[in-house]
């Protein structure tokens, strides 16, 4: 949707604004991309993503979820062609909170995400099935446990 004043401050997931009611509908951006679900007119007239709704870029790209100020902000799916998909929680834009990244091979890391990043407790688990838990800094993972899984 059009760009907004960046200075605004975004509400919270928790207690989203009160502002105009909330409209279902499709909008075709100009480069292709899809909208379908609910919005809402700013005060300042700009028609802004906010309720749940679907965004389909032109390339394959799918995010269903929660919308806040025309931002990806509360419990929503993140799917990309490649077979990489990221279920959880987002934040303006960006993974923040618990979930769920699995990669196109299958191995995943769930846990605690901040601004993008893995961030605190969280686990990933490889293609064979190996699981590793404990606290993870952005790339690095100092002092994780493996855990052995033994079929008797």
């Amino acid at each position: 949707m059009p760009a907004k004043d960046k200075k605004a401050k975004q509400p919270s997931v928790e207690e989203p604004d009160k502002g105009p009611p909330l409209q279902k509908g499709v909008y075709i951006f100009p480069n292709g991309d899809k909208y379908d679900g609910e919005y809402a007119q700013s005060d300042n007239g700009v028609l802004e993503r906010n309720g749940v709704g679907t965004h389909t870029t032109k390339d394959g790209v799918v995010y269903t979820g929660r919308w806040v100020q025309d931002k990806m902000s509360g419990q929503g799916k993140l799917e990309h062609p490649s077979g990489a998909v990221y279920d959880g929680e987002f934040y303006s834009n960006m993974f923040h909170g618990r979930g769920r990244y699995t990669w196109p091979d299958g191995s995943f890391y769930e846990g605690n995400w901040e601004e993008n990043k893995m961030e605190g407790d969280g686990e990933f688990v490889d293609t064979e099935g190996q699981s590793w838990t404990g606290t993870f800094r952005h790339r690095a993972a100092p002092g994780l446990r493996f855990k052995l899984n033994l079929e008797i």
